[in-house]
């Protein structure tokens, strides 16, 4: 966590926690560049909700409804956090979603994400793409 908000904090957000109406757990405000999320998260959910929230930053994203954008921040939340030499480790053992997600200390939901935008499976044969740290994400304009 120390990590993500260093991380926030180079890129001039700033990192909130409030109690939220159901069924909000973060946003992202782009107009004072914050964060917030639910008080009440685990801190795996803590986690991936403030990655996924700078993933709307990454990429300028306002309030609007947009699953387009949701997608996008997922995916970038997925690139942050999961590295894909220890994914394909614990690959090797499990195809347990939910067994992965917790060594990880991910959500089960960004491990499927994960799977869909950041896997290709080929002949039986599985490629990933090259995991972006938090300190890479500043050189990137957009997610291929």
């Amino acid at each position: 966590m120390r990590e993500l908000i260093a991380y926030a904090a180079r890129r001039g957000v700033t990192v909130h926690v409030a109690h939220l109406p159901r069924p909000y757990r973060g946003f992202y405000d782009l107009d004072r560049r914050r964060v917030v999320y639910d008080f009440d998260l685990t801190p795996i959910e803590r986690r991936v909700v403030l990655a996924h929230e700078l993933g709307h930053d990454h990429y300028g994203h306002g309030c609007e409804d947009d699953i387009r954008a949701e997608r996008a921040a997922d995916v970038f939340a997925a690139r942050l956090l999961i590295d894909p030499e220890r994914y394909a480790e614990l690959e090797r053992l499990t195809h347990d979603v939910d067994a992965i997600a917790e060594e990880l200390a991910v959500t089960p939901e960004l491990i499927d994400v994960y799977q869909q935008h950041c896997l290709t499976r080929l002949r039986g044969v599985t490629y990933v793409r090259a995991r972006m740290g938090i300190g890479q994400w500043h050189h990137r304009s957009a997610y291929a």
